[in-house]
């Protein structure tokens, strides 16, 4: 597939510039720093993003999932999924995760960012789906997360292999507001900025609404 943008996209400047890099990178270099496999034959990267698994060509950045007709693909309808791919593939890294889970407040400058993170990502969460439960088990689970024992609704979903992200959702009544959290594993304070993590929530919640 072509990526395209429009004009007047706000993704498309910072993505050109990302493919600029791409397309003079070293794919041996990539394959060492994170683990995604290449294929030299085909000239593409083997990469699972969010459940499915696509060929990343390179150096055009052309996306083709490896899965059949029918389903649902967020890397091909969401630009912003593309532009944290291209990042996660140029200066991203492999690290393993130790089993805790981090708040946002606690991975490197999530104290900065909280305001950003918390209106886009925890509120739109806690509003979108804190009154419709049900709604939010079915999306998740469309995408492939796992319940998790947590809120009135929790699910785990795993963005790039190795790095998981969990959502929990507690339901408003008349006296309290839905509320959410949003946890991280805490190998993304090695591989990604504050904002990635931001961007990487939005995107699933807009993944959620598209299933």
């Amino acid at each position: 597939m072509e990526v395209a943008y429009n004009k007047d996209n706000k993704e498309r400047i910072p993505f050109e510039h990302y493919l600029a890099e791409y397309k003079s990178a070293d794919p041996q270099e990539i394959c060492a720093r994170t683990e995604i496999q290449y294929n030299g034959e085909g000239s593409y990267f083997c990469l699972k993003f969010l459940g499915k698994v696509y060929h990343i060509g390179y150096p055009d950045f052309s996306i083709t999932p490896e899965a059949g007709e029918g389903q649902y693909f967020p890397l091909l309808s969401i630009s912003a999924a593309r532009t944290l791919v291209i990042r996660y593939i140029l200066e991203g890294c492999r690290a393993e995760s130790t089993g805790k889970y981090l708040t946002y407040r606690e991975v490197p400058w999530g104290e900065v960012y909280y305001r950003q993170f918390n209106g886009r990502c925890m509120m739109r969460l806690a509003y979108s789906y804190g009154n419709h439960l049900d709604a939010f088990c079915s999306a998740m689970e469309k995408l492939g997360a796992h319940s998790i024992n947590a809120g009135d609704a929790g699910y785990e979903i795993e963005v790039f292999d190795g790095y998981f992200i969990r959502f929990q959702l507690w339901g408003g009544d008349e006296e309290f507001p839905p509320s959410s959290q949003i946890l991280f594993s805490d190998n993304f304070a090695a591989a990604f900025h504050a904002e990635d993590l931001v961007v990487a929530c939005d995107v699933i919640i807009s993944a959620m609404k598209a299933v």
